[in-house]
């Protein structure tokens, strides 16, 4: 039982880059453009915010839990509370560079609704999820072809955080990606 815990805190750990932020969070951020506009859904306690602030990104936030809020706003960041499912409807065309959903996909109720108001919102959209029961990442790619929207890059990280090669074909990733990580356009 020792043996267990211990291998699953060292998994935890190495999911961690040097600077103590979560590897996806890392990825994400750095397909984020130096001064862009950002709105991060499900932005949770902030996390995200806090690291695209330091490479100077000019970051809003939305989340559904009052906790969640609450800490953003007594860290100074810009957050509202609202639910991606219901709320993206009321943001006006075009008013951010990228609308990011991380780790928060599977929570939405219409993932395509949301999706399609995020790109609607946004030039471009990031969605990262964990990738549950290891074939998520297959229905992922089939949602945006139904949504309308372009794959610009995708990462798939393993079970210690690192990335996996691109040359691997999707089933590959589907099988072995713990997370996965998607730079999103709109079609044409």
């Amino acid at each position: 039982m020792l043996s267990r815990l211990k291998y699953d805190l060292t998994m935890a750990e190495a999911a961690r880059g040097p600077s103590g932020s979560r590897v996806d969070l890392l990825v994400v951020a750095n397909m984020v453009e130096h001064g862009a506009r950002v709105l991060d859904v499900g932005c949770g306690d902030g996390e995200l915010l806090r690291l695209l602030e330091t490479r100077g990104v000019d970051g809003r936030g939305i989340e559904l839990s009052r906790e969640g809020v609450n800490e953003c706003v007594a860290k100074g960041l810009a957050v509202v509370q609202g639910d991606a499912d219901t709320d993206l409807e009321d943001y006006p065309d075009d008013v951010f560079d990228f609308v990011i959903l991380s780790q928060t996909v599977q929570a939405t109720r219409q993932p395509r609704v949301v999706l399609e108001h995020m790109l609607r919102i946004g030039r471009h959209a990031i969605v990262s999820f964990p990738n549950f029961g290891h074939w998520k990442i297959k229905d992922f790619r089939q949602l945006c072809q139904v949504s309308g929207a372009k794959i610009e890059q995708a990462v798939a990280l393993n079970a210690w955080g690192r990335r996996m090669r691109l040359k691997m074909p999707w089933w590959f990733w589907n099988l072995f990606g713990e997370q996965a990580v998607f730079l999103l356009s709109r079609q044409g």
